[in-house]
């Protein structure tokens, strides 16, 4: 029963990534730069950190490895890329879907597992709260480097998009003052949590592989 359980483990690590993905296509397309551009970047920033975190912690203490969840993200980011060219090539705009920049927060959850010699608890409150804080500020980015969004809201509107929802007029800032520092702020406050969680599954599967 070995290789079954190791064989599911692996598989949970890559449905984790695949629906990673699949939530950036719901949480990162276009109609979420619309006239209500900067009260959805917080719900992409919480969405996209917190779904981050606990696949990345649960690979990361899984193999012990400091590295493991910048390779994690690397592996997002393929899948995303993918998923992007096959809008792509039915025909949507190329900024369809907005790849998030997983990689540089990655980088700094595998630091402080490195930096604080592999504690797990350190991983969880100081790494969370690293990935939520940052994750924000390098989506950022993305934010602003969308081509003209609201013209291509009205060019590919989705037909499911109840009427109350649709596109009428920028109105960029109108909900929140700082989308960056709230879905930051929020992002560092789940991500413990959802950290701790991931770290929880690690367990449960490394107990159930023994």
């Amino acid at each position: 029963l070995v290789w079954f359980r190791r064989t599911t483990h692996y598989l949970f690590i890559v449905v984790v990534a695949v629906n990673s993905t699949l939530l950036t296509i719901n949480a990162g397309d276009y109609i979420f730069y619309t006239d209500w551009a900067w009260t959805s970047f917080v719900v992409f920033s919480i969405s996209q950190s917190t779904m981050f975190v606990v696949g990345a912690i649960y690979y990361m203490l899984f193999t012990g490895v400091p590295g493991t969840a910048t390779y994690y993200a690397t592996i997002m980011t393929i899948y995303t890329w993918v998923a992007k060219g096959a809008w792509f090539a039915l025909g949507y705009p190329y900024d369809f879907v907005v790849v998030p920049v997983w990689i540089p927060s990655a980088m700094l959850l595998d630091l402080a597992y490195w930096a604080t010699r592999r504690n797990k608890h350190a991983a969880i409150l100081i790494g969370g709260v690293l990935v939520g804080m940052s994750l924000p500020l390098f989506n950022m980015i993305n934010l602003l480097l969308v081509a003209d969004p609201l013209e291509m809201a009205f060019k590919y509107p989705r037909p499911t998009l109840p009427p109350y929802m649709t596109p009428i007029e920028p109105q960029v800032g109108k909900f929140y003052n700082s989308p960056v520092a709230l879905g930051a702020g929020a992002g560092a406050v789940l991500c413990v949590p959802i950290a701790a969680l991931g770290a929880k599954l690690n367990t449960w599967t490394y107990r159930w592989m023994a």
